[in-house]
């Protein structure tokens, strides 16, 4: 679509190792926020999202931003009302990082 709009897709693929982040925090009593720092791609919020929703997380809000090619993303998160407790948490970090 951008080559649409006269922004063309550049010929090669850039090989950049960008190191996968993956935070945990309180963000109030009844939520968490999952912050996750990664290589940006085509289709990884929709992937993000389907990964945390498998895991019966809700998504109450977020803040999604791309710095050059790195993704950097912010979701306030809870599970049946409450903050994600330390074991939702590694879960929720074993498997964005996988």
């Amino acid at each position: 679509m951008g080559e649409f709009f006269g922004i063309k897709a550049p010929e090669k693929k850039v090989d950049v190792d960008v190191a996968t982040h993956v935070i945990v925090q309180d963000d109030g009593p009844k939520r968490s926020m999952l912050y996750i720092e990664t290589a940006d791609r085509p289709g990884l919020l929709l992937e993000v999202i389907k990964i945390i929703t498998d895991v019966n997380v809700d998504v109450e809000s977020a803040e999604i931003d791309t710095e050059g090619l790195v993704a950097k993303d912010k979701f306030h998160v809870s599970y049946r009302g409450a903050k994600l407790n330390s074991s939702l948490s590694q879960v929720c970090w074993l498997i964005v990082c996988a």
